[in-house]
């Protein structure tokens, strides 16, 4: 049987009221035991995310710094190696770019950047990969897609991290996950959204929906899967010694069963060890080693009880 890897945990923060709490957060954050500080990527008044990395790396010595995720919609893939690549150097060596189709409809909206078809989002985000991987080589060289041209092009700066910075696609959908498979260093589940990007299909982040969505991103992976990181997003941490109240609340809320609140990996719910334990149990059934948090404080301590297992 393959060794378990290793516990890594991740915060995702999306801006601070001042300049300077947000790098007080990111120091808070490596003080706190996490490996990797992340950012989302949407419109709206979140921090631009490279301009925030940099600032987080800038003061912080060990953490990681990344994406989760960077919609490819929003940029040319030659656009995000530049800005990936310089903060990769900026940190040392930190960097993680996180990768996804896009999905928030109001992103597209808002800004009049057109929400095509899921199948178009997924084609496109395949062929950036490509390009972004010959650039990060910062050697020329030219690609002929359908969404994407390049003509000897010698992209810089050149990633400290060697063949590049680890990527990682986040993704809840069949053929995503298959190209984290196939692609990525990391592949980070969330709840599938729905096609007009109004909102996440609940049903998708269910522990049953958990086991198809390993069974998609090992078909894509074949022989390399043991390579591939597993990763999931936390949306909530509940510290409490009622989690079948809380589960009940949620489940309300969501249309859906106290069970499959407390089943799904998207969600924590109950004491620090509770909470440790089934991290623990989700990591024996799916694999699932790198746990991402978008609450900073209540799931520090659980960080500090797995913290090198």
């Amino acid at each position: 049987m393959t060794q378990p890897r290793p516990f890594r945990f991740g915060v995702q923060l999306t801006h601070a009221d001042t300049g300077a709490q947000w790098l007080d957060d990111a120091r808070r954050a490596e003080a706190l035991g996490y490996d990797a500080l992340l950012m989302p990527d949407h419109f709206g008044s979140q921090f631009g995310p490279f301009a925030g990395l940099s600032a987080a790396a800038a003061v912080t010595s060990t953490i990681r710094v990344g994406l989760l995720v960077a919609a490819n919609d929003f940029r040319h893939p030659l656009v995000l190696a530049k800005e990936a690549a310089t903060v990769d150097v900026i940190s040392g060596g930190r960097f993680e770019l996180g990768l996804g189709a896009g999905w928030d409809g109001s992103d597209y909206a808002q800004t009049g950047i057109p929400l095509d078809a899921a199948s178009e989002r997924t084609d496109r985000l395949t062929e950036a990969v490509t390009v972004l991987k010959s650039a990060f080589t910062g050697e020329p060289f030219s690609f002929a897609g359908k969404h994407y041209q390049i003509t000897d092009c010698a992209a810089g700066p050149v990633p400290v991290q060697r063949p590049h910075p680890p990527l990682m696609i986040g993704a809840g959908a069949p053929r995503l996950l298959g190209l984290a498979g196939r692609e990525a260093d990391i592949a980070t589940l969330a709840p599938r959204t729905r096609g007009d990007g109004s909102g996440l299909i609940v049903s998708s982040a269910t522990a049953e929906a958990t086991d198809r969505k390993i069974g998609w991103i090992r078909d894509g992976a074949g022989p390399r899967f043991d390579q591939v990181e597993l990763g999931a997003l936390i949306f909530g941490v509940v510290v409490t010694d009622t989690p079948q109240t809380v589960a009940q609340e949620w489940a309300a809320a969501f249309e859906t069963t106290p069970d499959a609140v407390l089943g799904s990996p998207h969600v924590l719910i109950g004491s620090v060890q509770s909470m440790a334990d089934e991290l623990r149990g989700h990591r024996e059934r799916f694999g699932i080693s790198y746990w991402v948090a978008q609450d900073m404080q209540p799931f520090a301590a659980v960080v500090a009880d797995l913290a090198g297992t």
